[in-house]
Order: structure tokens, then C-alpha cells, then sequence
């Protein structure tokens, strides 16, 4: 039986390092935020519903973001309808995922707003990517265009990372060491597929 492990973290934890390594330790990985790029890209299954729905959002290229986030920001409605057509899509990819690693121990769920979308609920397991808080500021503030109002902005909108490691399996540390972080990684993956065994 396949144990899915859901794997989140605010905004900076580091969450797309411990995802490799995940992946790199063999571990299935389906990236939400990926799928959901590939969906919107250039070809991609929504592009045109999302053309349809928000027009002059889209182009050769897929999907202007920054078009689309003016065309839904601070509007709730317009925002629902967005995720009305992205949300299906990005499930289906999920599944069609979960179906080809159907003999795998364990797959790994990455999935930013696990929390915050309701999407721990269909896992078997949660990590939780975390670092200091000061670590974690750092590090988003390095980002280019990124400022601390922006930051803040984006924290708000997620759940506390204290509630976060609360409600986790396991807590993967991110500023220490990334030998220290990939031997939790190598403990979480030990401890799961041990549970599996037995």
C-alpha cells in the first residue's frame, strides 16, 4: 500500500530543497506548483478556459501571470473562478500521478497551501519544512522583487508556521546544516516505509 506524505511549508522554509531530496532518495514527487505552471504554460489544458474566462490574459506563451493576478486580485468572485478552473485541472494530474506510482511505498504530495486549501485531509502523512523565523525572512527578502510588505502580505495569507509543525508528522529543519536537513529527510523516509512494513 502507498503512504502519501504530504509535504508543505510556508513561503522560504525551503521546502523545494527537501522536495529533491526527496526525489533525489528516490521518492515520487508531484510538485503542485509545477502542475500548475505546465497547465498554464504554453499549450497547457487551462489556457484557454482561463482565455475565455479572464480574456487578454493569455498568449503565445501560456498564461500572463502578472495579467491574470490584476485581473483576480483583491476579488474574491474573480479569484473563485479562477481556482473553479485551475483547481479540477491540477487534481486530475494528482491522480493520474498517484496512479502511475500505484507500487511505490511512498509518494510525495508537494503542495504549498496544503493547510490553508483543505488538501491535508487526503494525505496518510504531513511533513512540515520549517526554519527560523528570522532564517525565513532572510531569505525571502533575497528574492528579486520582493519587498517586506509583499512578505507580509503572503504571510498573512498562510497558516502560522508554529500551527503548521503542530499539526505535522514530522518537522524537517531547514536552517541547519543540508547534511542535517537530508538526514530528517532520510529519517522521514525510514519511519514512513517502516510503518508500511509493519
Amino acid at each position: 500500500m502507498t503512504i502519501i506524505l504530504g509535504l508543505t511549508g510556508s513561503i522560504g522554509m525551503g521546502k523545494s530543497t527537501v522536495a529533491a531530496m526527496f526525489a533525489d532518495a528516490g521518492v515520487p514527487v508531484f510538485d503542485a506548483d509545477a502542475a500548475v505552471h505546465a497547465l498554464q504554460g504554453p499549450g497547457g489544458r487551462v489556457v484557454a478556459a482561463i482565455e475565455a474566462r479572464f480574456p487578454g490574459t493569455t498568449g503565445s506563451s501560456g498564461v500572463n501571470r502578472t495579467a491574470l493576478g490584476e485581473a483576480v486580485i483583491g476579488n474574491r468572485e474573480e479569484f473563485a473562478a479562477l481556482e473553479a478552473i485551475v483547481h479540477p485541472a491540477v487534481a486530475a494530474e494528482r491522480e493520474a500521478f498517484l496512479a502511475a506510482h500505484a507500487d511505490a511505498p511512498l509518494v510525495v504530495l508537494d503542495v504549498p497551501l496544503l493547510f490553508e486549501a483543505g488538501g491535508w485531509q487526503a494525505v496518510d502523512r504531513i511533513a512540515v519544512v520549517s526554519a527560523a523565523p528570522e532564517v525565513q525572512r532572510a531569505r525571502v527578502l533575497a528574492r528579486p522583487g520582493m519587498s517586506a510588505a509583499r512578505f507580509d502580505a503572503i504571510l498573512a495569507k498562510q497558516w502560522p508556521d508554529a500551527e503548521k509543525r503542530a499539526r505535522a508528522d514530522f518537522v524537517i529543519p531547514t536552517d541547519v546544516s543540508l547534511d542535517a536537513t537530508r538526514t530528517a529527510v532520510a529519517r522521514v523516509i525510514a519511519c514512513v516505509n517502516g510503518a508500511a512494513g509493519g
